[in-house]
């Protein structure tokens, strides 16, 4: 396991609460953060593919981001998602998050235009380098089944010898294990932080070197995953991974999104978990039925919040 990493350990891609008009309901959302960091989270995946960033506008980002740390969570343990199709709106979300204090953002390619080159994606990557503040670290979002564009090993090392120490890890959301063990086999002898986010895969990063994960099931998860980080090189370890597993395989087996809000509002008993925004729409009683009892069987149980 890599030692020192910035956002090492469990970090949850936090889920974005509403309020029933489907504005953003902040303090749900900032009991939601202390909740996760009192239950193995040592780090905040916000504004991320969990968090519906994509169904927010840049105003309401920025909004979550200052609202999160004026009600008390440390902008440090923060990792908020700032990338975006457009330079200039990733270029302003990532420079609120560095005013605000977060140590590190997650951006992904722009992805509206399909099969950019690899010269195309070095030039878009160099622009934020220059455009937002160094003491900001870049974390790079791979998620090809989502945004169609890779970030690929030779990307990856170009940017690292054009500007060293800005681009500091990757969240590989591929689900391929060998394209992120491939990511630590290159870069993590020299510090560069590879973060899964496939909770199966977890211990197996670990062992090779990486940092930790970013994970959506740790919404639910977060002290198994713990408990994956701390004994990743022991047998408590490996048992530990086996129920998280089970986990993963039980919030993913439908609707990811929506099933996970349905978890926090079975475990919370505060129906208004259950807002969602479209396309996205709130499970039915017969899938919540299914979702709950496969997640029981996993034995994983939510501490009380």
């Amino acid at each position: 396991m890599m030692r020192n990493a910035l956002f090492g350990g469990v970090n949850a891609a936090v889920l974005t609460p509403m309020h029933a008009d489907l504005s953003v309901d902040l303090d749900r959302m900032a009991a939601h953060a202390r909740w996760l960091l009192e239950h193995g989270c040592d780090g905040l995946g916000i504004l991320g593919t969990t968090g519906e960033a994509n169904s927010l506008g840049v105003a309401e980002r920025i909004a979550i981001m200052e609202g999160l740390v004026a009600r008390g969570i440390a902008a440090a343990v923060l990792m908020p998602g700032t990338g975006t199709p457009a330079l200039p709106d990733t270029v302003a979300l990532t420079q609120r998050a560095a005013q605000l204090g977060c140590r590190g953002a997650l951006v992904l390619p722009p992805f509206f235009y399909k099969n950019p080159s690899e010269d195309g994606l070095f030039a878009w990557f160099c622009e934020l380098a220059r455009r937002v503040p160094a003491e900001i670290a870049l974390y790079l979002y791979h998620f090809p089944a989502q945004s169609a564009v890779p970030i690929t090993v030779p990307l990856l090392a170009r940017l690292l010898r054009a500007f060293p120490g800005r681009f500091r890890g990757v969240k590989d959301s591929s689900g391929d294990l060998q394209n992120t063990l491939a990511y630590v086999e290159n870069f993590a002898a020299d510090g560069f932080e590879v973060y899964c986010a496939d909770d199966a895969a977890l211990q197996a990063v670990l062992r090779a070197g990486g940092a930790g994960c970013i994970t959506a099931a740790a919404n639910v998860g977060s002290a198994v995953s713990a408990r994956v980080c701390a004994g990743w090189d022991s047998d408590a370890g490996t048992a530990a991974q086996a129920t998280l597993a089970a986990i993963r395989r039980a919030v993913t087996a439908g609707a990811l999104i929506p099933g996970l809000k349905s978890l926090i509002a079975r475990h919370t008993g505060d129906s208004g978990w259950r807002n969602i925004r479209p396309p996205h729409l709130p499970l039915s009683p017969e899938q919540e039925a299914t979702l709950f009892a496969t997640f029981d069987t996993t034995g994983a149980q939510l501490a009380a919040g």
